[in-house]
C-alpha cells in the first residue's frame, strides 16, 4: 500500500525526516472486538514504514465501561506509559483535560470529517480527539429464514417480536433446537444503555436526559418500550442475553443460531467471513420503530484517537493520530472491517462501494443516529448511564416493573442533577 495521505495531511511542524531521526515506540491503547487487533497491525504498517516509528498496541477488554475505568486510572495518575488513547465518542467531555489540543495542527484535516463528529470531540474550543470511524447499529436478519417462512423484514419492535417468535417456533418444531429469535446486548454495561436508548427513543420516550438538561425518562412511552423488551429474555432471546455484550451476541448469530441480531457494523464483514455459518445469508436494515411511531433510533457510536498530555513522544503520537484519522487509514479500516468512515468523501469511494457495498446502505442507518446524553450531563455522564442501565437491567431481570424502576431512576437522576452535572 502506498503511504500517501500522511505527507499531504501533516503540517510543517511535524517533519517526517525529523521524526524518523528519533524513532519512537508509540504505545496505543484500544478496545478489542472481532479482528480489531489484527486489523490494526495492517492499518498502522504504512505509517511505521514511512516514519521509522513503531506502535505497540495494548488491547483492552471489549467492555467500554471497563475501558473507561482503566483510562481514568491511567490519566489521573499522569502516566506517560500510554501515548495515544482510542476513545469512545461520549468520553470527550470527561477526559478532555488530559489530552493535547489538536485544533491547530489538525485544522485542515478536521474539515474532511462530518462536522457533527468533530463538534462532539471539541470541548471548550479544544479539539481533544480526532475521529477514526463512526458507528451506528443496525438490525441484522436472516434472509433465508424469512424467505422460508414467508415473513417480511419487520419495521416495528412489535413486528420483530412476533416474527422472531414465529420463525423460532417453526424451526424448533423441525428440530432446530438451538435457534433463537433475537440476540442483542443485555449485560449491565454501556452497551445496554445504547440498546435501551434505542427502544425508548423509537417509542417516543425521549433521550433519558434532554439537550437542555431536563430529565425525561419517566414517561409512559419509555415504560412501554422497556416492558416490551422485558418480554424477550426466555422467549425469543435466551435467558443468558442478560449477560451478553457485542461478541456474545455475534457468536450466537455467526454460528447460525439467531434470526435477528442488533449489532454494530464490524459484525457485517465477520458474518460474511469464510468461517461464518451465515455467510451470504443475511441482510441489514435500520432498527425498528416502536409504539405506533415512525422513528427509528440508532445510538451514535464511534471511536477517536487522543494524544495524552503526559506522553513523552508527543510529536510522533500526534503524527500517528493524524494518520489514523486520515483518508488512507480510514479507507483501509473500512475495507478490512466494514467500519463506517467519518470522512465524507469516502462514502463515494469506488473501491469501498465495490468491496464493501454495505457502507452506502449504512449511511441511512447513520442518518437515524441519536446521541447519548453525554453533552448535557458532562462529567456526570458515566453515573447517569450506570443508573439508567441498572434500572433497565433490573426490569429485564424481573426485579420490579419498568414503571417502578423508572420512577426510582428519575429520583436518582434528580439527585445527580443537584450536583450541577459538573
Amino acid at each position: 500500500m502506498k503511504f500517501t495521505h500522511l505527507a499531504a495531511s501533516l503540517v510543517a511542524s511535524i517533519s517526517l525526516t525529523a521524526v524518523a531521526a528519533q524513532a519512537a515506540d508509540i504505545t496505543y491503547v484500544s478496545g478489542a472486538v472481532g479482528n480489531a487487533v489484527e486489523d490494526f497491525k495492517t492499518i498502522v504498517a504504512p505509517w511505521e514504514e514511512a516514519t521509522g516509528h513503531t506502535v505497540t498496541l495494548v488491547p483492552m477488554p471489549a467492555s467500554t465501561t471497563d475501558q473507561f475505568g482503566q483510562y481514568r486510572l491511567w490519566l489521573a495518575a499522569g502516566t506517560s506509559d500510554i501515548d495515544v488513547y482510542q476513545t469512545d465518542v461520549i468520553w470527550a467531555p470527561q477526559l478532555a483535560e488530559h489530552f493535547v489540543d489538536l485544533s491547530e495542527v489538525a485544522a485542515d484535516l478536521a474539515t474532511e470529517h462530518f462536522p457533527s463528529i468533530i463538534e462532539s470531540q471539541t470541548v471548550n474550543g479544544k479539539l481533544v480527539a480526532l475521529p477514526i470511524f463512526t458507528d451506528a447499529p443496525a438490525l441484522y436478519y436472516r434472509t433465508d429464514l424469512l424467505e422460508k417462512h414467508g415473513a417480511d423484514v419487520p419495521t416495528t419492535w412489535e413486528e420483530l417480536t412476533e416474527t422472531a417468535q414465529m420463525i423460532q417456533d417453526a424451526e424448533r418444531a423441525e428440530g432446530n433446537d438451538d435457534l433463537w429469535g433475537f440476540v442483542w446486548q443485555g449485560n449491565a454495561y454501556e452497551g445496554l444503555t445504547c440498546n435501551a436508548l434505542e427502544w425508548v427513543k423509537s417509542f417516543g420516550g425521549g433521550q433519558i436526559v434532554e439537550p437542555d438538561g431536563s430529565i425525561s425518562i419517566n414517561n409512559e412511552n419509555a415504560i412501554a418500550a422497556i416492558e416490551l423488551a422485558a418480554s424477550w429474555p426466555g422467549t425469543i432471546s435466551p435467558d443468558g442475553v442478560l449477560a451478553y455484550q457485542e461478541e456474545e451476541a455475534r457468536g450466537v448469530w455467526q454460528t447460525g443460531n439467531a434470526v435477528f441480531m442488533r449489532n454494530w457494523p464490524y459484525a457485517y464483514s465477520l458474518g460474511n467471513g469464510d468461517d461464518s455459518a451465515v455467510k451470504g445469508l443475511f441482510g441489514v436494515t435500520t432498527l425498528p420503530t416502536g409504539g405506533g411511531n415512525d422513528t427509528s433510533a440508532a445510538t451514535l457510536g464511534g471511536w477517536n484517537v487522543a494524544v495524552s498530555r503526559y506522553s513523552e513522544n508527543q510529536e510522533a503520537a500526534i503524527s500517528l493520530a493524524m494518520y489514523l484519522a486520515g483518508a488512507e487509514a480510514q479507507k483501509t479500516r473500512t475495507l478490512l472491517a466494514s467500519n463506517l468512515p467519518t470522512i465524507v468523501s469516502l462514502y463515494d469511494d469506488a473501491d469501498i462501494a465495490s468491496e464493501q457495498p454495505i457502507i452506502p446502505q449504512w449511511k441511512d442507518v447513520f442518518l437515524q443516529a441519536v446521541p447519548r446524553p453525554s453533552a448535557p450531563t458532562k462529567t456526570a455522564y458515566n453515573e447517569v448511564s450506570s443508573l439508567f442501565w441498572s434500572a433497565v437491567h433490573d426490569t429485564l431481570s424481573g426485579n420490579g416493573s419498568a414503571a417502578e424502576n423508572l420512577e426510582i431512576l428519575e429520583a436518582d437522576l434528580q439527585d445527580v442533577m443537584g450536583d450541577g452535572w459538573e
